[in-house]
């Protein structure tokens, strides 16, 4: 099919989910490598009142923020594939054709995709909620959670800017999310709109009209069954 106007939206919604992945993972990976390499979703903090220093008591398994890393990851891999295949076919060809079964394969990573995307902007809204709660609970004079990036932790955390990498994080999962939503209801879209052609391209006129889709069947090949001429009596 040709390049249409929903097939270049598609396209710079890939190109949208590959960047909201590389967000997430970046910023879950610098929050990581600055609380050396301890998980603090789910986590809980602990202060200490003689040197007025915050600390970390609980960290969560890494395991977890290498889920949330790998998932964006993945589907920033894929987004890009897919761009880069797109682009290559419309630039060789000059068009594009999609075959049925592969806007099946389309419509069912969008539905992985969306179940895996869920559950990682569940984890980091959950997992932050509950460090931030752990936070204003055990640490005086802190009533919001990004005021903790102003204060002193245990060396060697660095916990500058912390909370916003994280918000941004979720953010971007949750942007992806509606992204590969839409990428699905485009393709269904148009594998409906391809199913439609096919029905009007198998529809010909004259008396065989609704009896043969063949192409290859002329209305003279036709005619003889359906305009005999009447025997003598």
């Amino acid at each position: 099919m040709a390049l249409t106007g929903l097939l270049l939206v598609e396209l710079g919604l890939y190109t949208s989910c590959f960047i909201c992945g590389i967000i997430t993972a970046a910023s879950i990976t610098i929050v990581q490598g600055n609380f050396g390499g301890r998980c603090i979703l789910y986590g809980l903090v602990n202060y200490n009142t003689t040197a007025s220093l915050i600390g970390v008591q609980s960290p969560s398994s890494s395991s977890l923020c290498y889920f949330v890393s790998a998932i964006s990851v993945m589907v920033a891999v894929v987004c890009f594939s897919l761009s880069l295949y797109w682009l290559y076919s419309f630039c060789i060809d000059g068009e594009i054709r999609r075959e049925r079964i592969w806007m099946n394969v389309t419509v069912a990573l969008c539905g992985a995709f969306l179940f895996f995307l869920l559950i990682t902007g569940c984890t980091l809204k959950i997992g932050r909620d509950s460090l931030c709660n752990s936070i204003i609970k055990n640490v005086p004079n802190i009533t919001r959670c990004e005021e903790a990036q102003t204060r002193k932790w245990v060396s060697p955390l660095k916990a500058g800017r912390f909370y916003n990498n994280l918000q941004k994080a979720e953010t971007a999962v949750w942007v992806n999310f509606f992204f590969w939503l839409i990428i699905g209801v485009l393709v269904i879209i148009q594998r409906r709109q391809g199913s439609g052609a096919k029905v009007i391209a198998g529809d010909y006129g004259g008396p065989a009209g609704g009896l043969f889709s063949d192409p290859g069947v002329t209305a003279a090949e036709t005619e003889p069954f359906f305009n005999r001429p009447a025997r003598p009596q």
